[in-house]
């Protein structure tokens, strides 16, 4: 059997490159595949990168209020319109979410602000 594979095998190689497209085109309609994948590969072709959606909306979560409590307390406040007993609750709460489902502007513009007043910020 090995010695019918390697008659082949010198029967392939004496193809031109035509014949041999040839070849792989009367493959292709007789078995009902298709060599195009297995070639890409075989050539070297890089792979297909996932398309990466970019996040339009972010959460400001508080992680740490920081040694400045009371500044953080006010930009609390500042961003969000809450009374002093809700945004006191919110900075001693690690976790807490100051800010949902924003732009990214508006995020960044936030964690800038509660950053600058002594908190550890994460946009989610």
């Amino acid at each position: 059997m090995a010695t019918n594979l390697e008659k082949i095998v010198d029967q392939l190689s004496e193809l031109s490159v035509l014949e041999a497209a040839e070849l792989v085109t009367l493959l292709e309609e007789k078995w009902g595949v298709s060599a195009a994948a297995p070639v890409a590969v075989a050539a070297g072709a890089a792979p297909v990168a996932e398309v990466v959606e970019e996040k339009t909306e972010f959460d400001v979560v508080v992680k740490d209020t920081g040694p400045k409590k009371i500044e953080v307390i006010k930009a609390i406040r500042q961003l969000t319109s809450m009374g002093l007993k809700e945004a006191k609750e919110m900075a001693e709460t690690p976790g807490s979410k100051v800010m949902t489902q924003v732009g990214k502007e508006a995020a960044e513009d936030a964690k800038a602000k509660l950053e600058a007043a002594g908190a550890v910020i994460e946009l989610a």
